[in-house]
């Protein structure tokens, strides 16, 4: 959630703003701070950002961390970042393949209610989680869902598959929706509305995300997926914009107020969800669903109020789940 450098003039989008940088976010925090913390493993955090994120996170009252990687490298991270890992829980692991595997095990045995990633590759943390037998697989497929305040849209904006299924299939696609559907109820959407996007807005046999979307809505329609409004296939303009809809003559209770996009793959979903960022101010969070315990994937570029919101969903997606378990 960045600010303006100091005599850098400001984007031109700014002057749309109709509330503070990252409110939306900061809400979720808030909210997320009258409930008890939870237990968070955080994999192989041997870098400044991943060690202050997490213990940013701790000082908030979400989560109780457990530093799992290599104690001189995580020692040497909190020297460099001037704090103190004194009366922090940490577990030895050698090197990031072992971390992630302890962190998985230690969710295996209820120790850890969820788990963030640190200074190592998505694929490392991954490889752990979606193993066979050992890792924290469900009947759900696993998805990436952001959350992302967006200071010229009206409310927060689910944009998912940006960063896990690379081209989904028709199934995928249904767990997709499943998870950010779960996500919304669990950040307090009662019944989130589901834009399904892609090119146009009419079912084209020869753009195959159209009949997609099709299915995903006949699918709500039969009770395959529950809890939500689904509309598509739906452009990106009609989407979000009613009036864009209503000059094509859509009518829709989703388009022009949508709460969740979901993407036709990943390369769009990516790149729409960056687009926001840097074109539109927006400020984001993330997390994956459809494992055991939700995952907070974070980049490298995340800067410390992105990790401590994306903490935040994390502990409200848990005790969502404890409550409707």
């Amino acid at each position: 959630m960045s600010e303006t450098r100091s005599g850098e003039a400001p984007p031109a989008w700014s002057a749309t703003f109709s509330r503070p940088r990252g409110a939306l976010l900061q809400a979720l925090v808030t909210r997320a701070q009258a409930l008890p913390p939870i237990r968070m493993g955080v994999v192989h955090p041997c870098d400044r950002p991943s060690l202050e994120g997490a213990l940013a996170a701790r000082d908030k009252g979400l989560i109780v961390p457990t530093l799992i990687g290599p104690c001189k490298k995580m020692e040497a991270a909190a020297r460099e970042a001037g704090v103190s890992l004194e009366d922090v829980d940490i577990v030895e692991a050698p090197h990031s393949h072992a971390a992630a595997d302890q962190a998985v095990e230690l969710v295996r045995r209820g120790k850890l209610h969820a788990i963030m990633k640190g200074a190592l590759h998505t694929d490392e943390l991954m490889t752990a989680v979606v193993r066979d037998g050992t890792g924290l697989r469900t009947d759900r497929r696993i998805s990436h869902v952001f959350v992302i305040d967006a200071p010229t849209y009206h409310k927060l904006l689910l944009v998912t598959d940006a960063a896990i299924n690379i081209a989904p299939t028709l199934d995928i696609k249904r767990d997709i929706v499943r998870n950010a559907v779960d996500m919304a109820h669990a950040i307090g959407i009662a019944r989130p509305k589901v834009a399904i996007l892609s090119a146009v807005e009419t079912v084209e046999a020869k753009i195959p995300s159209t009949v997609e979307a099709a299915a995903l809505c006949k699918m709500a329609d039969r009770g395959q997926i529950a809890g939500a409004i689904l509309d598509g296939p739906l452009a990106f303009d009609n989407a979000i914009s009613r009036e864009a809809a209503e000059a094509k003559h859509i009518t829709s209770e989703v388009a022009g107020d949508p709460d969740i996009l979901i993407a036709p793959d990943l390369e769009s979903g990516n790149i729409l969800a960056k687009q926001l960022v840097f074109l539109a101010g927006a400020d984001t969070a993330g997390i994956v669903l459809g494992a055991r315990v939700p995952i907070v994937l974070t980049s490298r570029a995340d800067d410390v109020e992105s990790r401590v919101a994306s903490s935040a969903l994390a502990q409200l997606f848990a005790h969502r789940k404890r409550e409707t378990a």
